[in-house]
């Protein structure tokens, strides 16, 4: 159990770089905080002066039109380029037509205007070609070749291009590719074709190829989809064919290497190939979440609770059928509920390992929230989820939470505080004793003890009955701090005991701020700036703003000297 002892309260999304051996192999576990968001937003980052002008790229429709076509007819009959490439780079690159225009003088015939400045100033062919295969400025800035301007000049780079148009992948898709994995237009283009081919023979049509390629670029280079041919003939072991497979490709980056990697571990697990089939279908993301990162940060976190094999098995085989991101989010939410209400990380990790589909499925309402609906403390909620975790149920969001009834513990505490009340002669359930009770802390036994304190400081009886009725929050402190304040009111700062009646608030205010009040009081009556008779409440009871405002600033020292006093005192 030692390992629950280092956990710590807020980062359990972190990467998760655990030995998992299961027969004699190690797997890698990955879950990531920085790459795998289960919830909020992402923050909004600063954009660029390049990204604002981009959002702020705007043409008129009929100056747009007359543009595009003097580019149109500048790339084709000019520069030579085929007439699809050209027009697709005319109709498809408005932030480069954008700055073009603005190198124009005020013409009312943009056409003709255009037309002329291209023949005296050529362009860079690449920055409308990139910004037509859907990168934005700011994204092919660094793919800008250094000695080259016209496109026909790099002849590898546009064959590679049209087999790609020619398969029938759509322009502008070709440039994820191109960002993502930039070898692939250093090939030859017979090399390009043979690789989208290939895919065909695992039963992949071509729309399910281009699907495929645009989702994940990178299956082009090297041998990298001899992962997802494994991940596919593994899918079909398992009864999950390429159609669902398919129907997962929404877009994002897919890892196949990972995906191999968690079907193998989840077969490890012993996981027969029908469960683990079904379940891959039942529970969403299970496997494309992230590329599975979810389910290995699930795995990670719960082999950080002591959950083995067995239990680990159980957990998957139980999974309910919600999207695998939810259930991580939920289990870590309760883990943190369960953090805020001070529940020891011994009894956490117990309730982690016998309970993690409850977790799983529980939204809970916030601690603070859920500990005013209740009535009661953290210590007492966490004893009732202790006794029974089920009853993490009843405190879900859109549940009606009750009141927990009241322990017996607790009703002893009271009867004890109400008998030391009417000892003092409180009247039963008058108003004075119904707000003592709510203010008191403290067993019986404790609030007599510094009832007494007070008493032989000197104070008497009655005396200390009446203050107590008017300020029973003075016995939540314990006899030596009582002890204390008094010591200090009567040896060091020379006030009588008497002036506790005057002033009962005295004791619930802390020594340090006493001392600081008082130094700063005594400076300021030394320079004659202040009233030598102010009273002790005056000194001690204003806010700190109230007190600086009225006597600290006015002099021109006093806020250096507040801050010299305020240094001395409280680092003693």
């Amino acid at each position: 159990m030692n390992h629950l002892q280092k956990l710590t309260t807020p980062l359990i999304l972190k990467w998760v770089s655990s030995d998992y051996a299961f027969n004699n192999s190690k797997t890698i576990l990955w879950a990531s905080a920085e790459k795998v968001r289960f919830y909020a937003t992402k923050k909004k980052i600063g954009k660029s002066k390049l990204e604002e002008e981009e959002e702020e790229c705007h043409i008129p429709r009929a100056v747009r039109k007359e543009a595009q076509a003097a580019l149109l007819d500048y790339l084709h009959s000019t520069r030579s380029l085929q007439f699809m490439d050209a027009e697709h780079m005319s109709k498809n690159s408005p932030f480069f037509l954008s700055k073009l225009l603005q190198r124009l003088d005020n013409e009312t015939d943009i056409r003709r205007s255009l037309t002329r400045f291209l023949r005296y100033h050529p362009l860079n062919e690449f920055e409308p070609f990139f910004e037509s295969m859907g990168l934005k400025p700011c994204q092919y800035l660094t793919f800008l070749p250094r000695d080259l301007m016209f496109l026909n000049d790099d002849q590898r780079l546009l064959d590679s291009y049209h087999v790609l148009c020619n398969y029938g992948i759509s322009r502008n898709k070709i440039g994820r590719i191109f960002a993502e994995a930039p070898e692939v237009f250093r090939y030859d283009p017979e090399v390009i074709d043979l690789k989208l081919r290939s895919f065909h023979g695992v039963g992949l049509d071509q729309s399910a190829v281009v699907k495929l390629v645009i989702a994940s670029p990178h299956l082009l280079i090297g041998n990298v989809h001899m992962d997802f041919f494994e991940v596919v003939e593994k899918m079909k072991r398992v009864g999950v064919d390429y159609s669902w497979i398919e129907d997962q490709l929404n877009g994002n980056s897919i890892h196949w290497s990972q995906l191999l990697e968690l079907m193998c571990f989840l077969n490890g697990l012993g996981l027969t190939d029908e469960q683990l089939g079904k379940i891959i279908c039942q529970v969403p993301g299970l496997l494309f979440d992230c590329s599975g990162r979810t389910t290995f940060f699930l795995i990670g976190f719960l082999s950080k609770f002591g959950i083995e094999k067995p239990e680990l098995l159980d957990v998957f085989l139980h999974l309910p059928q919600i999207p695998i991101k939810t259930f991580v989010f939920n289990m870590r939410q309760c883990y943190q509920f369960l953090i805020e209400i001070e529940m020891p990380v011994v009894e956490i990790g117990s309730i982690v390992r016998s309970y993690p589909i409850l977790l799983g499925t529980c939204v809970l309402k916030k601690a603070s929230s859920l500990l005013s609906i209740l009535s009661t403390g953290k210590k007492r909620l966490c004893s009732v989820i202790k006794e029974n975790p089920e009853f993490l149920r009843n405190l879900v969001r859109g549940a009606k939470v009750e009141k927990l009834p009241i322990a017996e513990e607790e009703l002893r505490s009271k009867m004890m505080k109400t008998k030391f009340l009417l000892d003092l002669g409180f009247a039963e359930n008058s108003s004075e004793m119904e707000k003592a009770l709510k203010v008191f802390r403290g067993k019986g036994v404790e609030l007599q003890e510094r009832f007494d304190c007070l008493v032989n400081a000197g104070l008497g009886r009655k005396h200390v009955t009446s203050v107590l009725k008017i300020h029973p929050q003075i016995l939540n402190q314990r006899k030596e701090v009582l002890e204390a304040k008094i010591e200090f009111l009567v040896n060091k700062l020379g006030y009588p005991l008497s002036t506790l009646l005057s002033f009962p608030s005295y004791l619930n205010y802390t020594i340090p701020r006493i001392r600081l009040r008082l130094s700063m009081y005594n400076w300021l009556k030394d320079q004659g700036k202040v009233d030598a008779t102010l009273a002790l409440s005056t000194i001690i009871a204003s806010s700190e703003k109230l007190f600086m405002k009225a006597y600290v600033i006015p002099h021109p020292k006093g806020l250096e000297i507040w801050q010299h006093l305020k240094r001395d005192i409280y680092s003693d």
